[in-house]
């Protein structure tokens, strides 16, 4: 049995970006994940750090399209079919969260955790060598006609009552932030303080690194079971050996809902398929994120490539890829790019998604031995550093960066 102070369960973004802010806190810290740390959905996103991204997936417009936006295989939300039956609780708590009441209220909840979000990535980039790959001239969300683009003038107002910077530009405007962009009728919606990553592959990298060169452990096991005992919380990991620790962070993304009901919590987590398509090139076509607001996907320019990704699926973490999903994602972009040609490859990762779109970041209803870093949905990447802000605060007693009861597992 292998002792230590605090035991990390899952390498992605946020389970790193916690073990860093422990190392440094001067803790004794292993992390334990069955793949490379990093490899997963920390690496296969849009690269953006969105201080934007202040709505919840779940609003009274979703209610109103639900129908088409599940069963449409073009929509930028699908459902698999097979798994309807099991995703229902799920979704009856997410439609009740999608009531205007509910929806603004998480949104209003969404937008204080997103505070500062692009500085915190800032002071962690430069702390791992990599601020190099952090690039800060905006996003943009792109309206393909009028009808759109006035429905996004609403959306853009709403957003500026909770904080948001963002300019509203014509056509000729965003032709001259963007000029390689197809021929658009409706304008944009530019946000100047975003954000993003050339490669968010190489930055989970050098995370990973630097936690290893602090002295960290990494576990290359699955974990099967957690158990308080008297002398701690003992991880059971496939290969019949324990780990024993003073506090377990989980932080396993999609697959943590397991370990917190061993924990004697039951957490609404479901998981959400994420797909990205990529283009090989030399020169960017982009200067910046761009995000399809009808389409519902990102064109983020990444080193050597165009990586094309979003759209929300509904249903599990089987392997097996849903090319309606990725046909939506190529036509999608050859809208944009009519030249683009065949993707150079495709990815699906998986997200862990709750129905009220907020984390869950909070001690055990049993105490602080165990502590939840997941269910970040879209926004995992953006919030990693304030999520290890708040959960050093829970485990060291510190005041935390922000108010968190919001974020508490005694919401369910």
């Amino acid at each position: 049995m292998e002792k230590t102070d605090i035991a990390v369960l899952g390498g992605g973004v946020i389970g790193l970006s916690v073990a860093l802010k422990m190392l440094n806190s001067g803790r004794e810290v292993v992390l334990i994940d069955s793949e490379e740390p990093g490899s997963g959905t920390s690496y296969g996103n849009a690269g953006t750090i969105a201080e934007y991204a202040v709505l919840p997936v779940g609003s009274p417009e979703v209610i109103k399209r639900l129908p088409s936006l599940l069963f449409n295989k073009n929509s930028p939300i699908a459902i698999k079919r097979s798994e309807i039956r099991s995703l229902a609780p799920w979704l009856m708590k997410f439609l009740y969260q999608s009531m205007p009441k509910q929806a603004e209220k998480n949104a209003q909840s969404i937008a204080k955790i997103l505070v500062n979000a692009r500085l915190r990535w800032e002071d962690l980039a430069s702390q791992i060598n990599g601020s190099s790959l952090l690039n800060s001239n905006g996003s943009i969300y792109i309206y393909k006609s009028k009808s759109i683009y006035d429905a996004g003038l609403k959306d853009i107002n709403h957003r500026k009552t909770l904080g948001l910077n963002a300019q509203m530009l014509n056509p000729s405007e965003l032709n001259k932030l963007e000029p390689n962009i197809n021929l658009i009728e409706g304008g944009a919606a530019y946000f100047p303080d975003c954000a993003y990553m050339s490669d968010p592959g190489k930055m989970m990298k050098l995370l990973l690194n630097t936690c290893i060169e602090k002295g960290c452990p990494i576990i290359r096991q699955t974990a099967k079971n957690i158990e308080r005992t008297n002398n701690g919380i003992k991880v059971t990991l496939d290969d019949k050996s324990t780990i024993l620790s003073k506090h377990l962070v989980v932080s396993a993304g999609a697959f943590s809902k397991k370990f917190a009901k061993q924990a004697g919590d039951n957490i609404p987590l479901d998981v959400e398929r994420g797909y990205h398509v990529e283009y090989d090139m030399n020169e960017p076509l982009l200067n910046r994120p761009c995000c399809s607001a009808d389409g519902g996907f990102y064109m983020s320019p990444m080193s050597g490539r165009l990586r094309v990704v979003g759209t929300v699926e509904l249903g599990g973490v089987s392997p097996e890829i849903s090319m309606d999903r990725v046909n939506h994602l190529e036509n999608g972009a050859s809208n944009f790019f009519p030249s683009l040609g065949k993707p150079s490859r495709t990815w699906l990762g998986f997200r862990p998604s709750i129905p009220d779109s907020k984390p869950v970041i909070s001690a055990s209803r049993k105490g602080n031995d165990v502590v939840y870093a997941f269910g970040h949905g879209h926004i995992g990447l953006t919030l990693a550093p304030v999520t290890a802000e708040i959960v050093e605060s829970i485990i060291t007693g510190k005041k935390p960066p922000i108010p968190i009861h919001e974020f508490s597992v005694q919401r369910f």
